[in-house]
């Protein structure tokens, strides 16, 4: 399905008269990010330009989250707070998307106490974002819309993204694996691969443009390629992309455990180009845990797979993430994740005490936890992962690695940023005119959560 944008000239007329101006609020994860990114590219076709904060703004939206309770309470507060804005202006659009308003009941609590609130949208809604918006300002009708997620992928959505450098490319939407503590397979739908010319297009163009960093994005982008009546494997479009000239790095984001096969490791072990930083979401590290959340897989099959990738990729290391405290996880189970973390010693670790969801199976399942308990388990996991976060930094000093710089850094705008292939974060002195060149840094000071180098050569 291809994205058309009907009301796009008379908007743009109306848009420009009035100097109308957008404000994205963005909770959750890459594709939440993602997904921001096109509806930019949406408002700003349609003669939108982007406010620099909230309060200058026409148009607020909120690109909501669901995986957790925090996420939620978050939209609801801040939702609240553009009352006395919505008071002040009436003409102030405000508009909710993305996988809370996916719920019916989140739409209807949202009709009921934020009754200002313009456009409530799910994720499979975004095609009819600018006739939604189109009723809003020219008819002056709230517009509130739930659609059952189809099979269809919508392409050539516009898009804007916030780096001149570096970009997210969706490969797959969705998700079938209906882990029991997750609602994404029913705000997200079932999985649904974007057909590889679409991809190879993208990222192409992204390349012409002068992106060098590419990330691919979906719930589980090891399954890409399986709905498609194709003889065409996430492995073979690794290759295809590494052939790609002008992209220098590339990243993905999330892998199944489950389903990392041996000829996308040996596409990794064999280029140049994608990142050895692999995310390997690990959730618990107790195979009976593991088992209630319908992972699919052991501890040792998490380990032995660990192995595998080193065995074939020696400087390879992992990202993970980890849920403490799910329902009925013993002291003895938590403790098994402390010994997966111990054995793999982790990259990045995020970190997340169990949070409830509604109509998840999880969320009937007894628990006989303490918040203070779950509280102590994050704790001590975090103690360990800074130990092992120092240790590799340390090791790190000396060393010489090929950076993108991406700008200036956001805590010393006198000095450049980027990140190294593992993902580490290093700030150093550069010139302006380095900016999106690839050069070779060497470390020379660990700052814990980010590290300090020099370029050299």
């Amino acid at each position: 399905m291809r994205f058309k944008n009907v009301y796009k000239e008379e908007i743009k007329k109306y848009v420009a008269k009035n100097n109308l101006k957008y404000y994205i609020d963005t909770m959750g994860c890459a594709m939440n990010e993602n997904d921001s990114s096109k509806y930019a590219g949406i408002l700003e076709s349609m003669g939108f330009t982007k406010a620099e904060d909230i309060d200058k703004s026409n148009l607020v939206l909120f690109n909501t989250c669901s995986v957790r309770e925090n996420a939620e309470n978050t939209l609801y507060g801040r939702l609240g707070s553009l009352k006395k804005k919505k008071k002040e202006d009436s003409n102030t659009i405000i508009c909710v998307v993305g996988c809370m308003s996916q719920q019916k009941h989140v739409i209807e609590k949202i009709k009921e106490s934020y009754p200002y609130t313009d456009i409530v949208l799910g994720t499979y809604s975004m095609i009819s974002f600018p006739e939604k918006l189109y009723n809003v300002i020219m008819k002056k009708e709230r517009q509130y819309e739930y659609i059952e997620i189809s099979n269809d992928v919508i392409e050539e959505v516009p898009i804007i993204y916030e780096s001149d450098k570096k970009a997210s490319v969706s490969i797959i939407y969705g998700c079938n694996n209906f882990c029991t503590f997750c609602i994404v397979p029913h705000v997200r739908g079932r999985e649904r691969s974007r057909m590889p010319e679409d991809i190879l297009k993208d990222v192409k163009h992204l390349a012409e443009k002068g992106y060098k960093e590419i990330m691919l994005l979906g719930q589980n982008v090891n399954s890409y390629g399986k709905d498609l009546n194709i003889n065409y494997t996430f492995a073979d479009l690794l290759k295809d992309l590494d052939k790609i000239e002008g992209i220098e790095i590339i990243r993905f984001t999330s892998p199944h455990p489950k389903d990392f096969s041996e000829d996308v490791i040996d596409v990794i072990a064999s280029s140049k180009k994608i990142s050895h930083l692999l995310h390997l979401p690990l959730q618990s590290g107790n195979t009976r845990v593991l088992k209630k959340m319908n992972r699919k897989y052991t501890k040792e099959q998490y380990l032995e797979l660990v192995d595998r990738i080193k065995s074939k990729i020696p400087d390879v290391s992992f990202s993970t993430d980890i849920i403490v405290g799910f329902p009925g996880e013993t002291a003895e189970e938590f403790e098994d994740t402390m010994d997966v973390v111990n054995k793999v010693k982790f990259e990045q670790i995020f970190m997340f005490i169990y949070s409830k969801r509604e109509s998840t199976p999880a969320a009937e399942m007894e628990d006989g936890i303490t918040y203070e308990e779950k509280v102590e388990r994050l704790e001590i996991l975090k103690k360990k992962f800074e130990e092992i976060t120092n240790e590799k930094n340390e090791k790190m000093i000396g060393q010489v690695y090929e950076i993108l710089i991406e700008g200036k850094s956001k805590t010393n705008d006198k000095l450049y940023t980027g990140r190294t292939l593992n993902n580490k974060v290093v700030i150093f002195d550069a010139d302006e005119t380095l900016v999106g060149k690839i050069v070779n840094v060497e470390i020379i000071k660990n700052n814990l959560w980010y590290l300090t180098g020099k370029i050299v050569g």
